[in-house]
Protein backbone atom coordinates (compact mmCIF):
# COMPACT_ATOMS: atom_id res chain seq x y z
CA UNK A 1 0.00 0.00 0.00
CA UNK A 2 1.42 3.38 -1.01
CA UNK A 3 2.40 6.04 1.52
CA UNK A 4 -0.38 8.48 0.45
CA UNK A 5 -3.00 5.76 0.92
CA UNK A 6 -1.60 4.90 4.34
CA UNK A 7 -1.77 8.56 5.31
CA UNK A 8 -5.40 8.73 4.25
CA UNK A 9 -6.23 5.65 6.34
CA UNK A 10 -4.42 7.13 9.35
CA UNK A 11 -6.33 10.41 8.87
CA UNK A 12 -9.65 8.55 8.62
CA UNK A 13 -8.95 6.60 11.82
CA UNK A 14 -7.86 9.78 13.60
CA UNK A 15 -10.97 11.69 12.56
CA UNK A 16 -13.50 8.94 13.29
CA UNK A 17 -11.80 8.13 16.60
CA UNK A 18 -12.04 11.76 17.69
CA UNK A 19 -15.64 11.99 16.48
CA UNK A 20 -16.90 9.04 18.55
CA UNK A 21 -15.63 10.72 21.74
CA UNK A 22 -17.10 14.11 20.78
CA UNK A 23 -20.47 12.55 19.91
CA UNK A 24 -20.59 10.54 23.13
CA UNK A 25 -20.09 13.63 25.28
CA UNK A 26 -22.82 15.68 23.61
CA UNK A 27 -25.32 12.84 23.18
CA UNK A 28 -25.00 12.06 26.90
CA UNK A 29 -26.59 15.41 27.76
CA UNK A 30 -29.73 14.37 25.91
CA UNK A 31 -29.78 10.91 27.50
CA UNK A 32 -29.41 11.98 31.13
CA UNK A 33 -33.01 13.13 31.82
CA UNK A 34 -34.45 9.84 30.54
CA UNK A 35 -31.78 7.90 32.41
CA UNK A 36 -32.73 9.68 35.63
CA UNK A 37 -36.42 8.84 35.23
CA UNK A 38 -35.89 5.24 34.12
CA UNK A 39 -33.36 4.33 36.83
CA UNK A 40 -34.86 6.44 39.61
CA UNK A 41 -31.56 8.29 40.03
CA UNK A 42 -30.92 11.46 42.00
CA UNK A 43 -29.47 14.61 40.45
CA UNK A 44 -26.17 13.93 42.23
CA UNK A 45 -26.00 10.43 40.77
CA UNK A 46 -26.66 11.72 37.27
CA UNK A 47 -23.93 14.32 37.82
CA UNK A 48 -21.53 11.47 38.56
CA UNK A 49 -22.22 9.88 35.18
CA UNK A 50 -20.34 12.91 33.83
CA UNK A 51 -17.88 13.49 36.67
CA UNK A 52 -16.73 9.86 36.87
CA UNK A 53 -15.91 9.87 33.17
CA UNK A 54 -14.06 13.18 33.38
CA UNK A 55 -11.98 12.11 36.38
CA UNK A 56 -10.93 8.85 34.72
CA UNK A 57 -10.04 10.35 31.37
CA UNK A 58 -8.09 13.28 32.82
CA UNK A 59 -6.12 11.04 35.18
CA UNK A 60 -4.98 8.64 32.47
CA UNK A 61 -4.41 10.72 29.32
CA UNK A 62 -0.70 11.42 29.79
CA UNK A 63 -0.02 7.88 30.98
CA UNK A 64 -1.81 6.49 27.92
CA UNK A 65 0.25 8.75 25.68
CA UNK A 66 3.46 7.42 27.22
CA UNK A 67 2.28 3.84 26.73
CA UNK A 68 1.55 4.63 23.10
CA UNK A 69 5.06 6.00 22.61
CA UNK A 70 6.43 2.75 23.99
CA UNK A 71 4.13 0.10 22.53
CA UNK A 72 2.73 1.80 19.43
CA UNK A 73 -0.24 4.11 19.00
CA UNK A 74 -2.25 1.86 16.64
CA UNK A 75 -2.23 -0.80 19.38
CA UNK A 76 -3.37 1.67 22.03
CA UNK A 77 -6.08 2.99 19.73
CA UNK A 78 -7.30 -0.54 18.99
CA UNK A 79 -7.50 -1.43 22.69
CA UNK A 80 -9.03 1.93 23.58
CA UNK A 81 -11.81 1.89 21.00
CA UNK A 82 -12.77 -1.74 21.70
CA UNK A 83 -12.91 -1.01 25.43
CA UNK A 84 -14.88 2.18 24.77
CA UNK A 85 -17.42 0.25 22.69
CA UNK A 86 -17.67 -2.56 25.25
CA UNK A 87 -18.23 -0.08 28.08
CA UNK A 88 -20.92 1.64 26.00
CA UNK A 89 -22.71 -1.68 25.54
CA UNK A 90 -22.47 -2.29 29.27
CA UNK A 91 -24.03 1.10 30.01
CA UNK A 92 -26.87 0.36 27.59
CA UNK A 93 -27.56 -2.86 29.53
CA UNK A 94 -27.01 -1.38 33.01
CA UNK A 95 -29.81 -2.28 35.48
CA UNK A 96 -29.03 0.50 37.99
CA UNK A 97 -27.48 3.95 38.01
CA UNK A 98 -24.60 2.59 40.09
CA UNK A 99 -23.59 0.38 37.20
CA UNK A 100 -23.86 3.35 34.82
CA UNK A 101 -21.52 5.43 37.01
CA UNK A 102 -18.92 2.64 37.24
CA UNK A 103 -19.07 1.86 33.53
CA UNK A 104 -18.86 5.54 32.61
CA UNK A 105 -15.60 5.69 34.57
CA UNK A 106 -14.39 2.59 32.71
CA UNK A 107 -15.44 4.21 29.44
CA UNK A 108 -13.43 7.30 30.40
CA UNK A 109 -10.37 5.14 31.06
CA UNK A 110 -10.57 3.60 27.60
CA UNK A 111 -11.25 7.03 26.07
CA UNK A 112 -7.94 8.11 27.61
CA UNK A 113 -6.22 5.35 25.61
CA UNK A 114 -8.09 6.37 22.48
CA UNK A 115 -7.72 10.16 22.44
CA UNK A 116 -3.92 10.67 22.42
CA UNK A 117 -3.53 7.87 19.88
CA UNK A 118 -5.85 9.57 17.38
CA UNK A 119 -3.63 12.65 17.42
CA UNK A 120 -0.27 10.86 17.61
CA UNK A 121 -1.21 8.83 14.51
CA UNK A 122 -1.15 12.02 12.48
CA UNK A 123 2.36 12.82 13.72
CA UNK A 124 3.52 9.36 12.70
CA UNK A 125 1.84 9.47 9.29
CA UNK A 126 2.61 13.05 8.21
CA UNK A 127 5.85 15.06 8.14
CA UNK A 128 5.85 18.00 10.55
CA UNK A 129 5.57 20.51 7.70
CA UNK A 130 2.33 18.92 6.41
CA UNK A 131 0.43 18.49 9.67
CA UNK A 132 -1.76 21.61 9.50
CA UNK A 133 -4.18 20.31 6.89
CA UNK A 134 -5.01 16.94 8.54
CA UNK A 135 -5.31 18.67 11.91
CA UNK A 136 -7.74 21.19 10.36
CA UNK A 137 -9.81 18.32 8.95
CA UNK A 138 -9.86 16.66 12.37
CA UNK A 139 -10.89 19.92 14.06
CA UNK A 140 -13.72 20.47 11.57
CA UNK A 141 -14.99 16.93 12.12
CA UNK A 142 -15.00 17.42 15.90
CA UNK A 143 -16.95 20.66 15.45
CA UNK A 144 -19.56 18.93 13.29
CA UNK A 145 -19.84 16.07 15.79
CA UNK A 146 -20.19 18.41 18.76
CA UNK A 147 -22.77 20.51 16.93
CA UNK A 148 -24.84 17.59 15.65
CA UNK A 149 -24.56 15.48 18.81
CA UNK A 150 -27.49 17.06 20.67
CA UNK A 151 -29.72 16.74 17.59
CA UNK A 152 -28.72 13.11 16.98
CA UNK A 153 -29.04 12.33 20.67
CA UNK A 154 -32.46 13.94 20.80
CA UNK A 155 -33.70 11.83 17.89
CA UNK A 156 -32.32 8.60 19.38
CA UNK A 157 -33.67 9.27 22.86
CA UNK A 158 -37.06 10.46 21.61
CA UNK A 159 -37.68 7.40 19.44
CA UNK A 160 -35.62 4.60 21.02
CA UNK A 161 -34.92 5.66 24.61
CA UNK A 162 -31.75 6.72 26.42
CA UNK A 163 -30.07 3.32 26.07
CA UNK A 164 -29.97 3.76 22.29
CA UNK A 165 -27.58 6.68 22.75
CA UNK A 166 -24.98 4.22 24.07
CA UNK A 167 -25.80 1.34 21.71
CA UNK A 168 -24.93 3.70 18.87
CA UNK A 169 -21.28 3.72 19.96
CA UNK A 170 -20.90 -0.04 19.52
CA UNK A 171 -20.95 -0.42 15.70
CA UNK A 172 -18.93 2.77 15.27
CA UNK A 173 -16.29 1.48 17.70
CA UNK A 174 -16.13 -1.80 15.79
CA UNK A 175 -15.57 0.03 12.49
CA UNK A 176 -12.78 2.13 14.02
CA UNK A 177 -11.12 -1.00 15.44
CA UNK A 178 -11.14 -2.66 12.01
CA UNK A 179 -9.68 0.46 10.41
CA UNK A 180 -7.01 0.64 13.12
CA UNK A 181 -5.82 -2.82 12.10
CA UNK A 182 -5.21 -1.45 8.60
CA UNK A 183 -3.03 1.44 9.80
CA UNK A 184 0.62 0.96 8.94
CA UNK A 185 2.92 3.56 10.43
CA UNK A 186 6.71 3.50 10.66
CA UNK A 187 8.02 1.68 13.71
CA UNK A 188 7.91 4.15 16.62
CA UNK A 189 11.21 5.70 17.53
CA UNK A 190 12.49 4.73 20.93
CA UNK A 191 10.92 7.01 23.49
CA UNK A 192 13.27 9.48 25.15
CA UNK A 193 12.50 7.75 28.46
CA UNK A 194 11.24 4.27 27.54
CA UNK A 195 10.34 3.14 31.05
CA UNK A 196 7.04 4.22 32.54
CA UNK A 197 7.84 5.64 35.96
CA UNK A 198 5.03 4.20 38.07
CA UNK A 199 5.58 6.64 40.93
CA UNK A 200 5.31 9.67 38.65
CA UNK A 201 2.37 8.12 36.80
CA UNK A 202 0.51 7.49 40.05
CA UNK A 203 1.18 10.96 41.43
CA UNK A 204 0.11 12.61 38.17
CA UNK A 205 -3.08 10.55 37.99
CA UNK A 206 -3.99 11.38 41.60
CA UNK A 207 -3.30 15.11 41.16
CA UNK A 208 -5.37 15.36 37.97
CA UNK A 209 -8.22 13.26 39.37
CA UNK A 210 -8.51 15.42 42.50
CA UNK A 211 -8.28 18.63 40.44
CA UNK A 212 -11.03 17.57 38.04
CA UNK A 213 -13.27 16.42 40.89
CA UNK A 214 -12.75 19.69 42.76
CA UNK A 215 -13.53 21.83 39.70
CA UNK A 216 -16.53 19.71 38.72
CA UNK A 217 -18.05 20.21 42.18
CA UNK A 218 -17.49 23.99 42.33
CA UNK A 219 -20.95 24.76 40.85
CA UNK A 220 -22.57 22.86 43.72
CA UNK A 221 -20.18 23.68 46.59
CA UNK A 222 -18.57 27.01 45.66
CA UNK A 223 -14.91 28.04 45.50
CA UNK A 224 -14.51 28.68 49.22
CA UNK A 225 -16.27 25.61 50.61
CA UNK A 226 -14.06 23.57 52.95
CA UNK A 227 -14.10 20.42 50.76
CA UNK A 228 -13.13 22.47 47.69
CA UNK A 229 -10.24 24.19 49.47
CA UNK A 230 -9.03 20.90 50.93
CA UNK A 231 -9.01 19.31 47.48
CA UNK A 232 -7.09 22.25 46.00
CA UNK A 233 -4.55 21.98 48.83
CA UNK A 234 -4.26 18.26 48.13
CA UNK A 235 -3.59 19.00 44.44
CA UNK A 236 -0.84 21.46 45.38
CA UNK A 237 0.69 18.94 47.76
CA UNK A 238 0.65 16.05 45.30
CA UNK A 239 1.91 18.29 42.47
CA UNK A 240 4.79 19.47 44.67
CA UNK A 241 5.81 15.89 45.41
CA UNK A 242 5.47 15.04 41.71
CA UNK A 243 7.70 17.96 40.70
CA UNK A 244 10.31 16.97 43.29
CA UNK A 245 10.27 13.37 42.08
CA UNK A 246 10.38 14.33 38.38
CA UNK A 247 13.52 16.43 38.90
CA UNK A 248 15.33 13.53 40.55
CA UNK A 249 14.25 10.50 38.53
CA UNK A 250 16.02 9.29 35.41
CA UNK A 251 12.67 8.36 33.82
CA UNK A 252 10.27 11.32 34.24
CA UNK A 253 6.68 10.93 33.09
CA UNK A 254 7.07 14.17 31.09
CA UNK A 255 10.48 14.12 29.37
CA UNK A 256 12.63 17.26 29.83
CA UNK A 257 12.60 17.78 26.05
CA UNK A 258 8.82 18.21 26.27
CA UNK A 259 8.64 20.15 29.54
CA UNK A 260 11.37 22.51 28.31
CA UNK A 261 9.86 23.15 24.87
CA UNK A 262 8.47 26.69 24.81
CA UNK A 263 6.23 26.13 21.74
CA UNK A 264 4.72 22.98 23.29
CA UNK A 265 4.08 24.44 26.76
CA UNK A 266 2.80 27.73 25.32
CA UNK A 267 0.39 25.88 23.02
CA UNK A 268 -1.00 23.87 25.91
CA UNK A 269 -1.50 27.03 27.96
CA UNK A 270 -3.41 28.63 25.07
CA UNK A 271 -5.66 25.58 24.72
CA UNK A 272 -6.41 25.42 28.44
CA UNK A 273 -7.19 29.14 28.72
CA UNK A 274 -9.18 29.43 25.50
CA UNK A 275 -11.31 26.35 26.13
CA UNK A 276 -12.05 27.67 29.62
CA UNK A 277 -13.33 30.94 28.17
CA UNK A 278 -15.28 29.26 25.38
CA UNK A 279 -17.06 26.59 27.42
CA UNK A 280 -17.73 28.95 30.30
CA UNK A 281 -19.32 31.41 27.88
CA UNK A 282 -21.40 28.67 26.25
CA UNK A 283 -22.58 27.47 29.65
CA UNK A 284 -23.67 30.96 30.74
CA UNK A 285 -25.15 31.88 27.34
CA UNK A 286 -27.20 28.66 27.21
CA UNK A 287 -28.77 29.42 30.59
CA UNK A 288 -29.53 32.95 29.38
CA UNK A 289 -31.17 31.75 26.18
CA UNK A 290 -33.38 29.23 27.97
CA UNK A 291 -34.05 30.84 31.36
CA UNK A 292 -34.28 34.52 30.37
CA UNK A 293 -35.29 34.52 26.70
CA UNK A 294 -37.43 31.40 27.30
CA UNK A 295 -36.21 29.63 24.18
CA UNK A 296 -36.61 25.87 23.95
CA UNK A 297 -33.49 23.67 23.51
CA UNK A 298 -33.92 23.51 19.72
CA UNK A 299 -34.20 27.29 19.32
CA UNK A 300 -31.25 27.75 21.67
CA UNK A 301 -29.21 25.33 19.58
CA UNK A 302 -30.07 27.25 16.42
CA UNK A 303 -28.87 30.49 18.03
CA UNK A 304 -25.51 28.84 18.78
CA UNK A 305 -25.26 27.23 15.32
CA UNK A 306 -23.07 30.02 13.84
CA UNK A 307 -20.35 28.99 16.32
CA UNK A 308 -20.28 25.45 14.92
CA UNK A 309 -20.42 26.62 11.30
CA UNK A 310 -17.52 29.03 11.77
CA UNK A 311 -15.49 26.36 13.55
CA UNK A 312 -15.82 24.22 10.44
CA UNK A 313 -15.00 27.10 8.09
CA UNK A 314 -12.30 28.55 10.32
CA UNK A 315 -10.18 25.40 10.37
CA UNK A 316 -9.07 25.52 6.71
CA UNK A 317 -8.69 29.29 7.02
CA UNK A 318 -6.24 28.68 9.85
CA UNK A 319 -4.10 26.52 7.57
CA UNK A 320 -3.78 29.36 5.06
CA UNK A 321 -3.04 31.87 7.82
CA UNK A 322 -0.34 29.63 9.28
CA UNK A 323 1.32 29.31 5.91
CA UNK A 324 1.37 33.06 5.40
CA UNK A 325 1.72 34.59 8.86
CA UNK A 326 3.18 31.90 11.13
CA UNK A 327 1.93 30.42 14.39
CA UNK A 328 2.37 33.48 16.61
CA UNK A 329 0.34 35.99 14.64
CA UNK A 330 -2.28 33.38 13.74
CA UNK A 331 -2.78 32.32 17.37
CA UNK A 332 -2.97 35.95 18.52
CA UNK A 333 -5.60 36.71 15.86
CA UNK A 334 -7.64 33.66 16.87
CA UNK A 335 -7.46 34.55 20.56
CA UNK A 336 -8.56 38.12 19.85
CA UNK A 337 -11.58 36.81 17.92
CA UNK A 338 -12.57 34.60 20.86
CA UNK A 339 -12.24 37.52 23.28
CA UNK A 340 -14.20 39.89 21.04
CA UNK A 341 -16.91 37.28 20.52
CA UNK A 342 -17.36 36.58 24.25
CA UNK A 343 -17.33 40.31 25.00
CA UNK A 344 -19.95 40.75 22.28
CA UNK A 345 -22.16 38.16 23.94
CA UNK A 346 -21.90 40.11 27.19
CA UNK A 347 -23.57 43.12 25.56
CA UNK A 348 -26.63 41.21 24.40
CA UNK A 349 -30.03 41.63 25.99
CA UNK A 350 -33.67 40.70 25.39
CA UNK A 351 -33.93 43.40 22.72
CA UNK A 352 -30.84 42.25 20.80
CA UNK A 353 -31.35 41.04 17.25
CA UNK A 354 -30.69 37.49 16.09
CA UNK A 355 -27.98 38.86 13.80
CA UNK A 356 -26.05 40.48 16.67
CA UNK A 357 -26.07 37.20 18.56
CA UNK A 358 -25.04 35.25 15.44
CA UNK A 359 -22.08 37.55 14.81
CA UNK A 360 -20.84 37.14 18.38
CA UNK A 361 -21.13 33.34 18.30
CA UNK A 362 -19.51 33.27 14.85
CA UNK A 363 -16.52 35.26 16.10
CA UNK A 364 -16.05 32.84 18.98
CA UNK A 365 -16.29 29.82 16.67
CA UNK A 366 -13.88 31.17 14.07
CA UNK A 367 -11.37 32.25 16.68
CA UNK A 368 -11.50 28.96 18.53
CA UNK A 369 -10.96 26.98 15.32
CA UNK A 370 -7.90 29.09 14.51
CA UNK A 371 -6.49 28.62 18.00
CA UNK A 372 -7.18 24.87 17.94
CA UNK A 373 -5.48 24.25 14.60
CA UNK A 374 -2.50 26.47 15.44
CA UNK A 375 -1.87 25.17 18.94
CA UNK A 376 -2.51 21.52 18.10
CA UNK A 377 -0.24 21.68 15.07
CA UNK A 378 2.49 23.30 17.15
CA UNK A 379 2.18 20.75 19.96
CA UNK A 380 2.34 17.76 17.64
CA UNK A 381 4.77 19.24 15.12
CA UNK A 382 7.27 20.25 17.80
CA UNK A 383 7.07 16.91 19.61
CA UNK A 384 10.57 15.45 20.00
CA UNK A 385 11.09 12.05 18.35
CA UNK A 386 9.41 9.33 20.36
CA UNK A 387 7.22 11.76 22.33
CA UNK A 388 4.18 12.18 20.06
CA UNK A 389 2.02 10.26 22.51
CA UNK A 390 2.94 12.11 25.67
CA UNK A 391 2.45 15.54 24.07
CA UNK A 392 -0.88 14.39 22.63
CA UNK A 393 -1.89 13.24 26.11
CA UNK A 394 -0.87 16.57 27.61
CA UNK A 395 -2.79 18.42 24.92
CA UNK A 396 -5.93 16.37 25.56
CA UNK A 397 -5.52 16.93 29.30
CA UNK A 398 -5.53 20.70 28.74
CA UNK A 399 -8.61 20.32 26.53
CA UNK A 400 -10.41 18.39 29.30
CA UNK A 401 -9.49 20.59 32.26
CA UNK A 402 -10.08 23.92 30.48
CA UNK A 403 -13.84 23.43 29.95
CA UNK A 404 -14.37 22.21 33.52
CA UNK A 405 -12.55 25.27 34.87
CA UNK A 406 -14.48 27.64 32.61
CA UNK A 407 -17.83 26.18 33.65
CA UNK A 408 -16.80 26.37 37.30
CA UNK A 409 -16.13 30.10 36.82
CA UNK A 410 -19.40 30.63 34.93
CA UNK A 411 -21.51 28.65 37.39
CA UNK A 412 -20.11 30.36 40.48
CA UNK A 413 -21.87 33.65 39.70
CA UNK A 414 -24.63 34.39 42.19
CA UNK A 415 -27.93 35.94 41.23
CA UNK A 416 -30.31 35.43 38.33
CA UNK A 417 -29.16 34.47 34.84
CA UNK A 418 -30.25 37.90 33.60
CA UNK A 419 -28.43 39.93 36.26
CA UNK A 420 -25.15 38.00 36.15
CA UNK A 421 -24.75 37.15 32.46
CA UNK A 422 -23.04 40.35 31.37
CA UNK A 423 -20.52 40.53 34.20
CA UNK A 424 -19.78 36.80 34.06
CA UNK A 425 -19.16 36.90 30.32
CA UNK A 426 -16.83 39.88 30.73
CA UNK A 427 -14.85 37.89 33.31
CA UNK A 428 -14.67 34.97 30.87
CA UNK A 429 -13.57 37.32 28.08
CA UNK A 430 -10.78 38.58 30.35
CA UNK A 431 -9.85 34.97 31.11
CA UNK A 432 -9.66 34.16 27.40
CA UNK A 433 -7.54 37.29 26.87
CA UNK A 434 -4.85 35.75 29.08
CA UNK A 435 -4.24 33.40 26.16
CA UNK A 436 -2.49 36.29 24.40
CA UNK A 437 0.48 35.84 26.74
CA UNK A 438 1.38 32.26 25.70
CA UNK A 439 0.35 33.03 22.10
CA UNK A 440 3.13 35.62 21.98
CA UNK A 441 5.63 32.85 22.78
CA UNK A 442 4.84 30.76 19.71
CA UNK A 443 7.21 30.65 16.72
CA UNK A 444 7.12 33.81 14.65
CA UNK A 445 8.29 32.57 11.26
CA UNK A 446 5.62 31.70 8.68
CA UNK A 447 5.72 28.30 7.05
CA UNK A 448 6.41 28.24 3.33
CA UNK A 449 6.17 24.56 2.64
CA UNK A 450 3.08 22.70 1.56
CA UNK A 451 0.59 22.11 4.34
CA UNK A 452 1.81 24.98 6.46
CA UNK A 453 4.20 23.95 9.15
CA UNK A 454 3.25 25.41 12.44
CA UNK A 455 6.71 25.52 13.93
CA UNK A 456 9.63 27.78 13.37
CA UNK A 457 12.12 25.07 14.08
CA UNK A 458 13.19 22.66 11.36
CA UNK A 459 10.68 19.82 11.03
CA UNK A 460 11.45 16.90 13.29
CA UNK A 461 11.48 13.86 11.06
CA UNK A 462 10.18 11.42 13.57
CA UNK A 463 8.62 8.23 12.21
CA UNK A 464 7.26 9.39 8.88
CA UNK A 465 -2.07 16.72 18.59
CA UNK A 466 -15.48 16.15 27.19
CA UNK A 467 -18.02 16.92 28.02
CA UNK A 468 -18.51 19.45 30.75
CA UNK A 469 -20.39 18.54 33.91
CA UNK A 470 -24.04 18.04 33.15
CA UNK A 471 -26.57 20.74 33.88
CA UNK A 472 -28.93 19.71 36.69
CA UNK A 473 -21.04 18.56 29.15
CA UNK A 474 -15.71 19.11 24.23
CA UNK A 475 -14.22 16.02 20.93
Amino acid sequence: MTAPVQRQIALLVSVVGAVIVALDGTILLMAQPGMQRDLGASVAQIQWTSTGYLVAVAALLVIAGRLGDRYGHPRLLFVGVLGFGAASAGIALAPTVGWVIVLRAVQGGFAAFLQPATLALLRLAYPADRLSKPIAIRTSAIAVAAGSGPLLGGVLVAHLGWRAAFWGNVPLAFVIAVLALAVRTPAPQHAISPRLNLTSAGLLAVALAILVHALADVPARGWTAAPTLLEFLAVIGVATVLGWHERRTTHPIVPPAVAGSVPVTASMAILLITTAGLFGALFRATFYLQDVLRLDPLDSGLRVLPLTVLMVLGSPAAVAALRRYGARRTAIAGTVLVVVGIAGLSRLGPASTWMAMAVAFAAVGAGFAIVMVTATGTVVGDAPPGCAGVVSGLKQTAMNIGPIFGIAVAASATGTAASTMNSTLLILAALAALGLLPASRLPRRPAHQEGGATTAAPPVQAPTPQAAPARHTNS
